[in-house]
């Protein structure tokens, strides 16, 4: 009978020790694939972050963008005002001159032709320094 208990006594032991190996398995695993959960979550939150940054920058960068395409816009209503004026008002000594030619004084009709060449001339060269800058 005492080697029953014996038996009994080792059997518990040895069964013991079994389970105990068993559990400092599992918990070593468990712990190995925390680490490896933490770090992915850190190596997708410092994607996150490095998202975010770029997609600040980038959102900078359009606001840049739009305001100078806006400033460019404004110059250049600015100068077909300007070249709206110089329409009309070569418009106006177009017809002055045409007025001239129907009064019948061909020197000074053919002086306000020269004119008109030389602002149109001057309206082009305007025009094409405010296009260069």
């Amino acid at each position: 009978m005492i080697q029953i208990y014996i038996y009994a006594g080792v059997a518990f032991i040895i069964g013991f020790i079994i389970a105990w190996i068993i559990r400092t398995m599992a918990l070593g695993k468990i712990k190995k694939s925390l680490k490896s959960t933490q770090g992915y979550l850190e190596s997708e939150t410092l994607k996150k972050e490095t998202l975010q940054k770029e997609n600040a920058q980038l959102h900078q960068m359009k606001q840049v963008v739009e305001l100078d395409c806006v400033k460019k816009l404004e110059q250049a209503r600015e100068l077909n005002k300007i070249q709206d004026a110089d329409i009309l008002l070569l418009q106006k000594s177009n017809e002055e001159t045409e007025a001239l030619l129907l009064t019948g004084e061909p020197a000074l009709h053919a002086l306000k032709l020269q004119l008109i060449e030389a602002n149109n001339t001057i309206a082009r060269y305007k025009a094409q320094q405010k296009q260069a800058r």
